[in-house]
């Protein structure tokens, strides 16, 4: 059994994994508002609204859920719990395609908020069968996958929003299935019976993860750090269209044109150099330089003053990517073996506290600077608060590399 965890086949499951739960939900984005006028939603402004209610429903799902499915996986092992929650995944997609109304959307992101903490038991997974030293490497892999997703999920959903606004949901749902009944053959169970431990509410809350911290305050500093990484980089989803227009008066075309060069640029470098800049550097440096320069290319889209400089920054920027993968195999070196359910799903709580708070910090920033009562007229202003809270975080990085060096 070791040999074949050690094998290709279940980190190719894992990386498949996140890769269709990307694609399954860029898949949608191009034809929700015109799903959400068709159902009802007066006007485009409406339909952005209950979108993005959507979306925070999702999240706030996820941030429940996560340590509960996080700390399931430490009990009854990773397989059943990614198994479950892959088949949840395609009933809520079908669920969204049959949907008669705006309020089975909102069941159906539900349904996706408790089955996309899949993410959870998939990074414990990787941890067990990853030797430590390797692990950064392996995040990495797996983090692109969910770059390339989000690459290839648009472009699937605008083809197949020709045939109609409901076309998406179902290839999404067939997917989701796909990868389940892939996921019933090739994917061997990782924890062992003598490594799980009872299921403990108290260690499955939202919060519950801050007790396990406790015990590992490097670990504490690396999860706000890796906080802040996502709070920041939440300028991105929410923000880049409207930013671009604003700046540049850029097209649709040319927006996904940059959206889909950042995507592959940050997705080979997760797959290829991840692995590699940890050794190099060590895991505290690597997590630094991503953080710094998540920073510096936040700050550069808020200044570049001409368009094709953004190209330029999206070069420069996709070695950010780095920082996740980093900051995930630092955490998963100090914790123990039969605790990383429960670390991935504390985390997946703080990442979706980030996604929450993130979109709208973000939009209601550049709103208020592209608006007619702004002291000054400044698009870029999100990209700066952006750069802002990512200094936090590399400072963080920085001030226990010094509290590591004054302890040796």
């Amino acid at each position: 059994m070791t040999a074949d965890l050690a094998g290709r086949k279940p980190l190719a499951f894992i990386f498949v994994t996140r890769l269709i739960d990307a694609i399954g939900f860029g898949i949608v984005m191009p034809v929700l508002p015109q799903l959400l006028l068709s159902m009802g939603a007066p006007d485009i402004a409406a339909a952005t609204r209950i979108g993005g209610y959507l979306l925070v429903t999702y999240a706030v799902l996820q941030f429940f859920c996560g340590p509960i499915v996080g700390n399931l996986s430490d009990r009854f092992g990773r397989r059943p719990v990614i198994l479950v929650s892959l088949f949840a995944y395609g009933v809520d997609y079908a669920l969204m395609g049959f949907a008669p109304s705006i309020f089975w959307l909102f069941i159906g992101r539900m349904i996706a908020g408790i089955a996309g903490a899949v993410y959870v038991p998939a990074s414990a997974f990787v941890a067990d069968v990853t030797p430590p030293e390797k692990r950064a490497h392996a995040f990495g892999l797996v983090s692109s996958a969910f770059g390339l997703g989000f690459i290839l999920g648009p472009g699937i959903g605008g083809l197949l929003g020709e045939l109609g606004p409901r076309a998406p949901f179902f290839a999404a749902a067939a997917l989701a299935g796909a990868n389940f009944l892939f996921g019933v053959f090739v994917l061997p169970e990782s924890l062992p019976r003598e490594r799980r431990r009872a299921f403990d509410w108290r260690r499955a809350n939202p919060l519950g993860v801050a007790a396990l911290l406790k015990h590992h305050p490097a670990v504490l500093v690396y999860a706000l750090a890796m906080t802040a990484y996502f709070l920041g980089n939440n300028v991105y989803p929410s923000t880049w269209a409207f930013f671009m227009t604003a700046k540049f008066d850029w097209s649709p075309g040319m927006i996904g044109l940059s959206l889909m060069a950042t995507g592959v640029t940050m997705a080979v470098v997760q797959a290829t150099l991840t692995g590699r800049m940890t050794a190099l550097l060590g895991g505290e440096r690597a997590a630094l330089l991503g953080l710094s320069l998540a920073a510096a290319s936040a700050l550069g889209y808020a200044l570049v003053p001409a368009a094709w400089m953004v190209f330029v920054v999206i070069l420069f920027g996709a070695l950010q990517a780095i920082t996740y993968p980093s900051l995930n195999a630092l955490m998963s070196r100090q914790i123990p073996a039969d605790a990383q359910g429960e670390l991935q799903g504390g985390l997946a709580s703080l990442t979706s506290i980030a996604n929450v708070a993130g979109p709208l910090l973000m939009t209601q920033t550049l709103g208020y600077f592209t608006s007619v009562n702004a002291p000054a007229h400044f698009p870029g202003a999100a990209f700066v608060l952006a750069a802002a809270i990512n200094t936090v975080g590399a400072v963080l990085i920085f001030s226990q590399m010094r509290r590591g060096r004054e302890e040796l």
